[in-house]
């Protein structure tokens, strides 16, 4: 069901948008609804009209609009958010910038380009192929840089390589007012004034609009291998896990996926050769002798766990089908229970906890008598839950709130955080005052003196 928020828009408004980008305004129902809700489970809240940008300028004087009318800002990219980011809570406009999908610049002697925001990592990747480098955040999703940025997000690849916050090297953003910032730069150091990309990176749209994006490069190694290790308990599993990071063995990507996850996975992806068992991805990066010797070890320590059937591939088209299964592990939970819908969440904590947060939320799950696979990125401590629920049934959505909102404050209370990637959104935002406290009221004086009117995605992140 489609609920539109309340309406703020004239046709005169409509007009002075037009008079910027010309037909790229619309305020068809089937445009506006497309826009009014990613990946979620939110409510879609269509926003009045959306607005496809082409460049930083064109954004500018789009939000020079909407702060004149006094009327809400909602950036899109590519939609696949999961905590309602781009629900229109408000109504207002939204900056789609999904066509901003320009390579600036490629600086290989340096490992570093700049991309707009409407660009998207599987494009970005290809167009680096020949210069022998490669960006590395994979969050799963094909989902824009901008978003990335915006959202913090990472992925598989952060055990080795990090997130966006350590691989952004600077920002060009559009404040509340019209005015075009950069941040940042080039430079792989600065003790230059405030380090305003950290606080871009993660802000969710609610301070600017990310319009271009300065990037790290990595080179693509010189080998790559994946393996797969299957276990009797999620105990022995967790803790492979933990004695290889503690081992300090380079792996560059270690997911976990408990029994049903990879059941799920081996039915929608065909994967041949499997048993329904707790599973860990292995991905090794480096010289050929090294990733042998990785993988070696890695084996060792598996086994010293109860780990069974160490399968090993440097095969590019095996490896791959390997992770096109992991990530194609949101859609292969769903379709366990045809006609339902799932809630995607996630938390993170300190490496030494995660055997007991893991474990806790799993007894937690039994109680709960739900089908929520495990899966997650466990070389960073982060790990996800997939809640199969109708979302039409308040018995079930109430019990799912319920068990999110425990993972939540377990992780919290271990030291660790409520989201490890998906961000704050609409979902979390309770949570986070249970995380950060009396530091959420210094947030909220950085979002009133960056947008005193709070037009820029209002309603996600904090209450203002």
């Amino acid at each position: 069901m489609v609920t539109q928020a309340i309406e703020l828009v004239s046709d005169s408004f409509i007009d002075e948008l037009r008079d910027v980008i010309g037909d790229r305004v619309s305020t068809a129902a089937a445009v506006r609804e497309h826009h009014g809700s990613g990946e979620d489970y939110f409510t879609p809240m269509p926003p009045d009209a959306v607005c496809f940008a082409h460049s930083t300028e064109e954004v500018s004087a789009l939000i020079k609009v909407c702060t004149y009318h006094g009327v809400p800002v909602i950036p899109y990219g590519t939609g696949t958010s999961l905590e309602g980011h781009v629900v229109a809570v408000q109504g207002g406009v939204c900056i789609d910038v999904s066509e901003m999908d320009a390579i600036l610049e490629i600086n290989a002697e340096d490992l570093d380009c700049r991309v707009q925001a409407g660009v998207r990592r599987k494009q970005l990747n290809e167009s680096l192929r020949d210069t022998g480098l490669f960006f590395p955040i994979d969050p799963g999703a094909d989902a824009s840089l901008g978003g990335m940025t915006a959202t913090r997000a990472s992925g598989t690849n952060a055990v080795r390589y990090g997130t966006m916050r350590e691989n952004v090297l600077g920002l060009t953003v559009v404040m509340a007012d019209g005015r075009i910032i950069k941040t940042g730069g080039r430079a792989r150091k600065s003790a230059a004034g405030y380090d305003l990309t950290r606080l871009f990176v993660g802000s969710e749209g609610t301070l600017g609009i990310i319009t271009e994006v300065q990037l790290r490069l990595y080179g693509i190694p010189e080998s790559m291998s994946a393996a797969v290790c299957q276990f009797e308990t999620l105990g022995g599993a967790v803790d492979t896990v933990i004695l290889t990071i503690q081992s300090g063995v380079p792996v560059a990507r270690i997911e976990l996926l408990d029994t049903w996850q990879m059941d799920a996975c081996i039915q929608y992806s065909n994967l041949k050769g499997f048993e329904k068992k707790h599973t860990l991805f292995f991905e090794f990066h480096g010289s050929p002798a090294s990733v042998e010797e990785q993988a070696e070890l890695v084996r060792s320590i598996s086994d010293e766990y109860g780990g069974g059937g160490f399968q090993w591939t440097s095969n590019t088209e095996e490896r791959n089908k390997l992770w096109q299964a992991r990530h194609d592990a949101y859609y292969a939970a769903m379709a366990l229970v045809p006609g339902k819908r799932g809630i995607a969440t996630d938390a993170c904590v300190p490496i030494s906890k995660l055997a007991e947060c893991i474990e806790e939320t799993r007894i937690d799950i039994e109680k709960t008598d739900l089908i929520a696979p495990i899966v997650g990125h466990v070389g960073d401590g982060n790990f996800h839950l997939v809640l199969i629920i109708d979302p039409e049934d308040p018995h079930d959505m109430s019990r799912a709130k319920g068990l999110i909102e425990r993972l939540n404050m377990r992780a919290i209370a271990m030291g660790g955080t409520c989201t490890g990637e998906h961000g704050i959104g609409l979902g979390k935002i309770d949570f986070l005052v249970a995380e950060h406290g009396e530091a959420v009221s210094l947030m909220r004086s950085i979002k009133q003196a960056f947008d005193p009117a709070n037009i820029m995605n209002p309603g996600k992140m904090l209450r203002m």
